[in-house]
């Protein structure tokens, strides 16, 4: 059974109306002259300073915001929040506008939330860019699909951090990271807002520790604003839960030994936002928005199939995206262009991403504990889940292709690669537009919904929640 809802603070109630209402998504010079306006209506207690660049150059803005005028270093504890950890994630460039706003607005909140604070409005502006297409409407998956960009593993800013515990190491941070370790090493925050947004589902959080006091909060915000918690299949297999629809980041040092201990081979690549602010014990919270409502991710009730069944069904469905994103990769290697473009780096990287997944529910649906029934909002979101990714990846991969014969590569392979996947990229969007269209929820809930969980995170720690 369900625990009762619980009431949300006036003063948390009240910040939620201040939330306004937007039309669009913020691309990446929306978001900084946001940021540099903020900084000259408020120069008693903001100040905006570049803390980075992006590989192609790009500037990185952070704004400061004391909790007094006048407060020096070390007066009060420091929060860091940044928009865009993802690319495809804009939700949290609009969050990180109005945070700044409300928190040099009004001196009262300020005071309340008792943190000085440091915060980026993009920590993705190269990879931002390549979204820009979507990000003004319209709001549907097609229109989303197309112009969708996600980067390669180790381009993503939020998992490329250096690591080095036994037999996991990586040293070698991109720009955009390296910025963010600098201003954590140099701030030593006690919370770190990281503002990422998912696609489908429900809303759910990541947590670095359980803050029982904190939970109910962050629970009731989404449901509050008529966006409910996500039950569905979480983003990997064995995670924790801290609370229903709140799951652990947990640590460097945990998921290595849960890696090695399950004989799975440790993954390259750099490490986390966590774990590297865990070094100064930072509470990381990290909230996940969808930009549509299905409102069954949130029933627990019977799907009529089994969960082994579901699992297996996502698996064949993702295996069949595997072999032909890994077919087509394949078939042009050697043949590009641009072989290191954005697009190339990151359609290699999700071909091998989506043949592992699907390995990994295969056999999954074999194990003794997937013999169940499974509930309506796993059902769901597994079946989803393999569209989902056809429209991204798969879109990915044909953005490389149209990208190859706009430079001018007119070899046979790259035709007819471009030829298949515009085929049946087609009939993907044919399916999902005969599946229905989904409603897109109202932007400035979903701002909401982040806005409200970043500040209760910080009341919550001042003790004033």
């Amino acid at each position: 059974m369900r625990k009762m809802m619980v009431m949300l603070p006036d003063w948390l109630l009240a910040e939620l109306d201040t939330v306004p209402d937007y039309d669009a998504f913020a691309g990446v010079d929306e978001l900084h002259a946001g940021l540099r306006a903020i900084a000259e209506r408020y120069p008693d207690i903001a100040t905006l300073h570049r803390c980075g660049s992006s590989r192609q150059g790009d500037p990185l803005w952070c704004l400061s915001i004391d909790r007094r005028p006048g407060e020096r270093p070390g007066e009060a504890p420091e929060a860091l929040a940044f928009g865009l950890p993802h690319p495809n994630e804009p939700i949290g460039g609009l969050t990180a506008l109005h945070l700044a706003e409300r928190l040099c607005a009004d001196d009262v909140l300020r005071e309340r939330l008792g943190h000085r604070w440091r915060i980026v409005d993009c920590a993705d502006p190269d990879g931002l860019r390549l979204n820009e297409g979507w990000l003004r409407g319209p709001f549907t998956r097609a229109n989303y699909a197309r112009h969708f960009y996600r980067p390669a593993g180790r381009d993503q800013v939020e998992w490329n951090f250096p690591i080095n515990h036994q037999t996991a190491y990586f040293d070698a941070p991109m720009p955009e990271t390296q910025a963010l370790m600098r201003l954590i090493d140099e701030h030593r925050p006690a919370l770190v807002a990281s503002l990422h947004n998912s696609e489908l589902g429900g809303a759910y959080y990541w947590l670095n520790r359980a803050e029982p006091a904190l939970h109910p909060v962050l629970k009731e915000v989404p449901r509050h604003l008529g966006i409910p918690l996500d039950r569905g299949e979480p983003e990997a297999a064995g995670l924790n839960m801290l609370d229903e629809a709140i799951y652990e980041a947990a640590a460097l040092e945990k998921v290595y030994e849960k890696t090695i201990a399950d004989g799975a081979p440790w993954f390259e690549g750099g490490g986390s936002t966590t774990w590297y602010a865990d070094r100064w014990g930072a509470l990381m919270l990290v909230s996940e928005l969808p930009y549509w409502l299905d409102p069954r991710v949130d029933d627990t009730s019977p799907a009529g199939v089994s969960y082994a069944q579901a699992l297996a069904a996502n698996a064949a469905g993702l295996g069949e995206l595997a072999e032909l994103l890994n077919r087509s990769v394949d078939a042009v290697e050697g043949q590009l262009l641009a072989p290191d473009s954005p697009f190339w780096r990151a359609a290699r990287f999700f071909a091998s991403l989506v043949r592992d997944a699907a390995a990994g529910r295969r056999t999954r649906s074999e194990l003794p504990a997937s013999d169940r029934p499974a509930t309506v909002a796993e059902a769901i979101s597994l079946e989803s889940h393999v569209h989902e990714w056809r429209l991204r990846y798969g879109g990915i991969l044909l953005r490389a292709l149209q990208g190859e014969a706009a430079v001018g590569n007119v070899r046979h392979s790259v035709r007819a690669a471009l030829s298949e996947i515009e085929q049946q990229y087609a009939d993907w969007l044919a399916e999902d537009t005969a599946g229905g269209e989904l409603e897109p929820i109202e932007i400035r809930r979903l701002v909401s919904v982040q806005y409200a969980a970043t500040i209760a995170a910080a009341a919550h720690l001042a003790h004033t929640l």
